[in-house]
């Protein structure tokens, strides 16, 4: 969740990092803060709020090298004084860390009880470890040690101001990537971070330790054995990360998602058969039941992977909730085979789903955005959404990507000869026409601004759209939202309807029409203000979003899409910065 960014080489550090901070500011943070050195000493700049704020407190003109930080607090409140980076009680060393450490509080009263710590953060802790074991030991040793130690997750940056030349780097659970060029060393927690400044990367493997200087590179496991380094060319461009002239990245997203439809079908399939890797196709078929795992809009999508795959392919498939399957384990098949949706590659809660599960040998899979990511490393296959670079924290083209990505593997699992091809292309049409005509979403959209509770409903696909429709209208426009099969409105949820209440129906099902306008009247004769987002064939004319008609079980993306431009206007119209709302991060990687 937080951002680290580091460099060291020809380029000005401070540009470097500054820059790379704010490619990163997708992913949320509430304060940042920056280490940097000029004429071999070391100084320390951090603020609440924005990167833009931090640049404001910064004296230096350049620097040789710096490391970097965005935080989002997890131990202690948003302030100055817990903003990364951190420096040891001695001021030796000075680090920035991105993770949890869960015994932190043991390693106080073991090793440090007569420090004086100033933050509320575990992190002073990992850096006080390293001051105080090296009394004894060298750096390189100090810092090992203290890595044997630490339980939890982190990846950090670390500055010995006796070196002032080098970066120390660990990395444990938390992504970190290294990138290189001519010019220097970077160091980032995604690749967004590297753009401009490095050339090739390269993803840390867990238990790392290195040392990196502008003449050379040390890369080694916990007990100091050395280690291969295999970069690859980075294949993101600047122009990837750039809105354009879109007001902000959310609607470039949602705007990107036909053109996105297309390139994944060029991707998956040679005129009308699929490629993907046959091994993994049997290893599907040789399952007795197929266990979705997601968290978020990712566990919405996997709603109509269940489907799909259950409809076409008669294989029992169940939704997981990621975060609680950490602690629960349900029952398990003789043959299950585990399939994961992430947009990052790297959410926390996922992760841990993933280590438990494949220590007991059950087959792997991993759809995401992130083909260079740690649940990609740790997965027997994975398949690429290729949704492109996604940069506000509401994910839009990525859960798209999913539902269309996971049809295309359940088309492939069956063997069958169907339209998908044809039929996806005609989503892309369709989603094109919906964006010709927005202002009906816009229109819609203020209506809402000024209401604090909303309602979506549907049934059967539309009730899973309608999840994704609440999420959205939660995360950015701030408006406290609720998602139900619109069968269960009577059994308590109606009580919630008063006078003006807002109550969007979505209605795309031949076999539910009916009974969900049905649904909607009865919260209408309590004073609803009521909506219908409906497929053309359905459409009656007080209707007020009438959407092209595509195959039934695609459906739910032309809705979700309406539902998205929604979300996006209200939180326009309520002057709420839509790429980055409060509290949220783009990439969980804690748990």
């Amino acid at each position: 969740m937080c951002g680290i960014v580091g460099h060291l080489g020809k380029f000005n550090a401070l540009d470097a990092v500054l820059n790379g901070l704010e490619h990163l500011e997708y992913r949320g943070y509430d304060s940042a803060g920056i280490a940097y050195a000029v004429e071999n000493q070391i100084f320390i700049s951090k603020e609440k709020g924005r990167v833009s704020e931090l640049k404001k407190i910064i004296k230096a003109s350049s620097s040789t090298l710096a490391i970097g930080h965005t935080r989002w607090a997890t131990h202690g409140e948003v302030n100055r004084v817990n903003a990364h980076p951190h420096s040891s009680q001695c001021e030796r060393f000075v680090l920035v860390h991105n993770g949890i450490i869960e015994n932190y509080q043991r390693l106080k009263q073991i090793y440090l009880e007569n420090y004086i710590f100033k933050s509320q953060t575990d992190t002073e802790v990992i850096v006080n470890l390293i001051a105080f074991f090296s009394q004894d030991l060298s750096v390189e040793e100090a810092i090992r040690k203290t890595m044997s130690l630490l339980e939890g997750s982190y990846a950090c940056l670390i500055l010995d101001t006796q070196q002032a030349d080098k970066i120390f780097f660990i990395k444990d659970k938390s992504p970190l990537l290294l990138g290189i060029s001519s010019l220097g060393v970077s160091f980032a927690s995604d690749i967004t971070g590297l753009i401009g400044f490095a050339e090739e990367f390269m993803p840390l493997e867990d238990k790392t330790f290195g040392i990196a200087t502008t003449d050379s590179l040390e890369i080694y496991d916990i007990i100091g054995l050395k280690k291969e380094t295999k970069f690859k060319k980075i294949s993101v461009k600047m122009e990837d990360i750039d809105k354009r002239a879109y007001d902000h990245f959310m609607l470039k997203e949602i705007h990107e998602q036909p053109m996105m439809i297309r390139k994944i079908i060029d991707h998956y399939f040679t005129k009308e058969e699929v490629r993907i890797p046959e091994r993994l196709l049997h290893t599907i078929r040789q399952s007795d039941k197929i266990n979705f795992v997601a968290c978020g809009s990712s566990m919405y999508a996997s709603y109509f992977a269940k489907y799909f795959f259950e409809k076409l392919c008669s294989i029992p498939s169940e939704v997981f909730c990621a975060s609680e399957l950490v602690y629960s384990t349900p029952f398990i098949t003789k043959r299950p085979f585990f399939i994961f949706f992430s947009q990052s590659g790297e959410t926390a809660d996922c992760i841990a789903v993933m280590k438990k599960f494949k220590k007991q040998g059950y087959p792997i899979l991993t759809i995401t955005n992130t083909i260079e990511s740690s649940m990609v490393r740790l997965s027997d296959y994975a398949l690429e959404l290729c949704a492109g670079k996604e940069i506000a924290v509401a994910s839009t083209k990525a859960y798209t990507a999913m539902i269309v990505v996971s049809a295309i593997l359940a088309r492939a699992v069956h063997h069958a000869k169907t339209n998908l091809k044809n039929n996806l292309k005609a989503v892309s049409l369709a989603m094109e026409r919906v964006l010709e005509n927005k202002e009906v979403c816009m229109r819609i959209a203020k209506e809402l601004v000024l209401d604090r509770d909303a309602f979506f409903i549907g049934r059967g696909i539309d009730y899973w759209t309608a999840l994704e429709a609440s999420l959205k209208l939660k995360e950015i426009a701030y408006i406290h939202t609720e998602a139900y099969s619109s069968g269960e409105l009577k059994h308590g949820p109606i009580a919630l309807i008063t006078k003006g209440t807002p109550v969007i129906a979505i209605i795309t099902q031949e076999g539910t029409n009916r009974v969900t306008r049905s649904n909607l009247t009865e919260t209408a004769s309590r004073g609803a203000r009521t909506y219908v987002i409906a497929s053309k064939s359905l459409a009656i004319p007080e209707d007020d979003v009438i959407i092209p008609n595509v195959a039934h079980y695609l459906s739910g993306i032309i809705s979700a899409m309406v539902c998205q431009l929604i979300a996006y206007y209200a939180a326009v119209y309520r002057g709420n910065d839509v790429d980055k709302p409060k509290n949220l991060a783009k990439s969980v990687t804690v748990e």
